[in-house]
């Protein structure tokens, strides 16, 4: 029999960031990237379609775009006050008595103050923007996760088919030793048996194919039983990529803290400009009625009006203070936990990924060894003997090291899918 061999020919991604400055925003671009595939478009095209329908991305976007918004709530002044008063009743007295004044007041925050409400709004945003980063992808990993769980279902079914062609091979030839008296009818049964077991296998694995494609169309938001093609060979490269840990720094899941940290010295400076002064500037006009007691022409007055408001009782910006500096060693901690568990992922998928190459290379041998003695097996028929037990052994053997590589070439490249989530 031929050896099966699965070359595994599909695509992975990664990820790429440039900086563009937008009105003082850091702009992080989504990218995506292919590598040791001859189909990478293939999987490239569903991420893609994922990003553009996923309700969860959406999601993030529409938050990013309320944070940004914020930029154009907070660039504004304080309301203005406009004051009337109308006199009700006059008093029984000959002097002139104003018939009605009006005023306008316009509070204005001390000096630099909305610049720095606009900066900290500007920070949030940005913090928020790397949320939509993580976001798009932890989708593009699970998209690509799926991808290798369906090849491998599929890979497999394959495997499974021809099996049971050469079992029901095998059985023919059983069937036609039987009749020369070289064979018994347990061998047949015990052939037809195996048979079965691998058809039940076989629809066991088309059940799964229909959960895991349904769960892939959910992050497209599309109908569940939309077919998902998959690439049909895939193989191992000879090299693996180097990645080191310096790369995590590059992380969103730690640029995320580093937008924290400069949205609380925002938040600080912008306490620092509202614990200044503020002032207000307005004008009042008050209108008399004629009295015989006022001589000049001009009855009527308007008085400009400055006014001072000045926090003396300042206890809560020094509080602020004090809260943003825990606030800003808080969320350093958190970086640093979270760098943590972001090496610990890292050593674990690669240690992964080494051993998955490393039991591929002793399948593929055992897999030869196993071709050998069906030879031999072929070669005793040919002579006029064979042993169907034998023949099951070395099938079912073969069947194992088939299955086997599947499974660790495509543990293999959905570790490499996390290294390249946790490093590019």
């Amino acid at each position: 029999m031929k050896q099966f061999k699965y070359i595994l020919k599909a695509a992975s991604f990664g990820f790429s960031f440039f900086t563009l400055p937008l009105r003082g925003v850091l702009i992080l671009s989504f990218s995506l990237f292919t590598f040791h595939f001859t189909s990478a478009q293939q999987l490239e095209n569903l991420i893609e379609e994922a990003l553009t329908n996923n309700p969860e991305i959406q999601k993030f976007d529409y938050l990013y775009q309320i944070a940004f918004e914020k930029v154009n709530e907070v660039n504004s002044l304080p309301n203005t006050d406009f004051n009337f008063g109308v006199m009700a009743i006059a008093p029984e007295m000959d002097m002139p008595m104003e018939q009605f004044n009006a005023s306008v007041m316009q509070m204005l925050p001390w000096f630099g103050t909305i610049s720095a409400r606009e900066n900290y709004a500007i920070s949030m945003a940005d913090a928020q923007f790397v949320e939509v980063t993580i976001a798009k992808r932890k989708l593009a990993l699970s998209v690509s996760q799926f991808y290798y769980l369906l090849y491998e279902i599929r890979a497999k079914q394959e495997i499974l088919d021809k099996n049971i062609a050469l079992l029901e091979t095998y059985e023919r030839l059983a069937l036609t030793s039987l009749e020369v008296g070289k064979a018994s009818a347990v061998d047949v049964l015990r052939l037809q048996i195996r048979q079965n077991e691998l058809k039940q296998e076989k629809d066991v694995l088309m059940e799964q194919n229909k959960g895991i494609q349904a769960a892939m169309n959910s992050l497209m938001n599309r109908e569940y039983d939309i077919e998902v093609s998959v690439v049909s060979l895939l193989e191992i490269p000879e090299d693996d990529n180097f990645f080191s840990f310096e790369s995590l720094a590059i992380n969103p899941e730690l640029l995320k803290y580093d937008k924290l940290y400069q949205s609380v010295d925002q938040a600080e400076l912008l306490n620092q400009k509202e614990s200044g002064p503020m002032v207000g500037v307005g004008v009042q006009y008050i209108n008399q009625e004629n009295s015989p007691m006022i001589t000049s022409s001009y009855k009527d007055m308007v008085m400009p009006m400055v006014s001072l408001s000045i926090p003396i009782f300042n206890n809560k910006y020094k509080s602020q203070t004090k809260q943003n500096e825990l606030r800003k060693q808080e969320i350093q901690s958190q970086k640093e936990v979270r760098l943590n568990v972001l090496k610990a992922d890292l050593s674990k998928a690669i240690a992964q990924r080494n051993q998955s190459r490393i039991k591929f290379n002793t399948q593929d041998k055992n897999l030869k060894q196993a071709e050998y003695a069906e030879e031999i097996l072929i070669k005793n028929y040919e002579t006029g003997t064979i042993n169907f037990n034998d023949v099951l052994d070395v099938q079912e053997l073969q069947l194992k090291f088939q299955m086997a590589q599947v499974e660790t070439v495509k543990q293999y490249y959905v570790q490499s899918a996390l290294i390249n989530y946790l490093t590019n």
